[in-house]
């Protein structure tokens, strides 16, 4: 057998492979760095995944003011630079395919990304595409159509330079300073800049054919806990495939600390989360990280009736989660010709050959919690996903941290939690300098305020803001 055709079959065999052996080394380190009370069955941290990204360090600047803001008092003394901008999501992005793999999801986010100018973003995005990232902007959703179109086109050709968007839109009462509605009493004043901000990705397919996911975001404080519930019943159909919420923590910017943030607590959040969704929402099925920081819960509508993914009582469900896992890991990209994604396919079900009988029965399963067949002749299913993410506080994580440089384990039972908080920190962010990725807690609580003093003597306002 010639050279040539013994290296096509060894591209071959890599190429069909369910999951990258990158990702297997990658996802094998991070299930070893988690807490042992972590290592649960329902575990998709270091089986599924190795944790989502985020930049840092690379256009902390915003032109709305948040109550609270989760960023530090010096980020706005920072100019926003396209060229710096692309230059550390390269960086990060080369980082976090080293340690993490490839396929893994981050978030182009730091203050509002949309202050780059198109071709900044749209280069930011493509290099973390070139590093194997799975991207979204996160943004305050207060840009117009032409800015949207400018990212999405080449300027030279007018053709799409992406074929799919991914954007996360934050909309809440506590942010000031947007567009057509400077102060805002409730959340549903909102509604309309929800709406504008789907419409301009449908208004996108349907002039150049390119998909987008978005996401909406909120920050939960005491004054607008009791509409969660009303902004989920009225935005769901608007076009949004998430929908996730953070109980607000003090950390940031302490100069906006303004409400009793801690005066409920995540089951608060999450029983309005429910009420809003319409079911009961099965996060246990599935879980990322420390079930204290995140809970994610997948499912959808068909009508108006909200169905979950996986039903977490059920034992023939979990051994359905199990078998799928175990097929194929952090595997089932869906790049690819068809051919190689099919074989890519044979090779998970050859081994764990109990997924296809076990995906058979869930599937009815599924079919029936949809309501079907009856339900599926009037409409789609429309995935729907609802989550929420938990920071701590600025007190605790700091001494949490520190401990946990010196690989001191606390003896205070706070700091203690905090310390296995990080541990299982499903959201990081890449340091290149350093070659570690670190927990956004401590980004945000610790090395936040340095960085960004550093960065404004480094691009400095040109109009002298502070």
């Amino acid at each position: 057998m010639s050279s040539r055709i013994i290296e096509w079959l060894r591209a071959l065999e890599r190429a069909t492979r369910p999951e990258h052996p990158d990702l297997t080394a990658a996802l094998a380190r991070r299930w070893e760095e988690l807490p042992e009370g972590v290592r649960t069955p329902n575990q998709m941290l270091g089986r599924r995944t190795a944790g989502c990204e985020g930049t840092q360090g690379v256009f902390p600047a915003c032109n709305l003011a948040c109550t609270p803001c989760y960023h530090s008092r010096e980020a706005n003394r920072v100019r926003v630079d396209g060229g710096h901008t692309v230059a550390e999501v390269d960086a990060q992005m080369r980082l976090a395919r080293e340690l993490h793999g490839p396929s893994q999801h981050a978030q182009l986010i730091g203050g509002e990304v949309t202050l780059l100018g198109p071709e900044a973003h749209a280069a930011a995005l493509e290099a973390m595409i070139r590093h194997g990232r799975k991207p979204m902007s996160m943004s305050h959703g207060d840009f117009d159509y032409d800015y949207l179109e400018a990212l999405a086109l080449d300027p030279r050709t007018g053709r799409p330079r992406f074929r799919h968007l991914s954007f996360a839109g934050h909309f809440d009462s506590t942010m000031h300073g947007r567009h057509g509605i400077r102060r805002v009493r409730s959340e549903s004043e909102l509604n309309p800049h929800r709406r504008r901000f789907c419409e301009m990705f449908e208004r996108l397919r349907r002039e150049h054919g390119i998909t987008s996911y978005l996401a909406h975001s909120m920050t939960v404080t005491p004054r607008n806990l009791d509409q969660v519930a009303d902004v989920i019943r009225d935005c769901r159909d608007y076009g949004f495939r998430m929908f996730t919420f953070q109980p607000a923590a003090y950390l940031g910017n302490p100069s906006r600390w303004k409400e009793k943030y801690r005066a409920f607590g995540d089951e608060d959040v999450w029983r309005e989360v429910e009420r809003g969704a319409g079911g009961r929402l099965h996060w246990r099925a599935l879980q990322f990280g420390d079930p204290r920081c995140n809970r994610t819960a997948y499912g959808g509508y068909l009508g108006g009736r909200y169905w979950p993914l996986l039903d977490e009582d059920d034992p023939r469900e979990l051994r359905m989660r199990d078998s799928f896992i175990a097929a194929f890991g952090g595997g089932l990209d869906k790049d690819g010709p068809p051919s190689v994604l099919a074989l890519r396919c044979a090779r998970a079900i050859a081994r764990e050959p109990r997924l296809l009988p076990r995906a058979v029965g869930f599937t009815g399963r599924l079919l029936g919690r949809m309501g079907a067949p009856t339900a599926l002749a009037r409409g789609r299913p429309r995935p729907v996903t609802f989550a929420m993410h938990s920071f701590m506080d600025a007190r605790v994580v700091r001494p949490a941290w520190e401990a946990l440089e010196r690989g001191d384990v606390a003896e205070e039972p706070e700091a203690r939690a905090a310390q296995e908080r990080l541990r299982a920190c499903m959201y990081g962010m890449a340091h290149p300098e350093e070659g570690r990725m670190v927990p956004a807690c401590v980004q945000h609580s610790v090395l936040d305020p340095e960085q960004n003093a550093r960065l404004a003597e480094l691009l400095p306002r040109r109009d002298g803001a502070a």
